[in-house]
């Protein structure tokens, strides 16, 4: 099991350390895990690069701050706030037909479980009318959303990913960028749907949480007993 650890200086190479995680376990069959704070940014998928009001949606990202970027997979806009947590776990697949539901499974066990372990009462589902919408999301108990799970699936490998909004003040600010934004895409968004970690019983820590999240998801069934760490440069 590798472990990389660190946020490049960088959101150009950042982003290249995730896209290497899932290209190293492809080429070597080993696990890889990666928990960190990305930087301020929002992530733009596919639907929305295409939409009427991208254009309109980039320009509000960047009166907030927020450097628009366009990522691979399908899914809606996501905000990094510079605190947000995200996680991601490569994986060595036989088979890319197969399995993907057992992965998602897994993986949101392991994330759930390090959050009780941190106080945080939460739940599997969605909230109407959240952000970046999706079958695979973490929520308050009839709250609202915490974190969401995406997969990216290639012939020899898997990576799971997603992110947690962690801190109480990232919430407003959420809201206040992706209300307009979503507006701007003609996305449905609800100012309710916004959660936290802090609000469900957690950490108001993104540290904790990153060291909860890594060591829950080195100990998933993908780990061969070794682990390998290695700093982000």
């Amino acid at each position: 099991m590798r472990v990389v650890r660190g946020r490049a200086s960088t959101r150009e190479a950042d982003r290249r350390w995730t896209a290497d995680l899932l290209e190293r376990t492809a080429d070597t069959g080993e696990a890889a895990v990666r928990v960190w704070t990305p930087h301020r940014q929002i992530a733009f998928g596919r639907r929305d690069v295409r939409s009427d009001g991208f254009e309109e949606a980039s320009r509000i990202a960047r009166s907030y701050g927020f450097l628009p970027v366009e990522r691979r997979v399908g899914g809606r806009a996501v905000a990094y706030t510079g605190r947000t947590v995200a996680f991601a776990v490569a994986i060595p697949i036989a088979d890319m037909r197969s399995g993907m539901t057992h992965r998602y499974t897994v993986v949101s066990e392991a994330i759930m479980d390090a959050l009780d372990v941190l106080g945080a009462d939460v739940e599997e589902g969605e909230p109407d009318g959240s952000y970046c919408p999706g079958s695979h999301s973490i929520r308050a108990v009839d709250g609202g959303k915490v974190g969401g799970i995406a997969q990216r699936v290639r012939r020899d490998a898997s990576l799971v990913a997603g992110c947690l909004t962690v801190v109480r003040s990232d919430v407003d600010e959420l809201v206040e960028v992706l209300e307009p934004l979503y507006d701007a895409l003609e996305v449905p968004f609800e100012r309710d749907s916004v959660g936290c970690v802090f609000d469900v019983g957690g950490p108001d820590d993104p540290g904790r949480v990153t060291q909860a999240l890594e060591s829950a998801l080195a100990a998933g069934p993908w780990t061969d007993g070794s682990t390998t760490v290695e700093s982000v440069r």
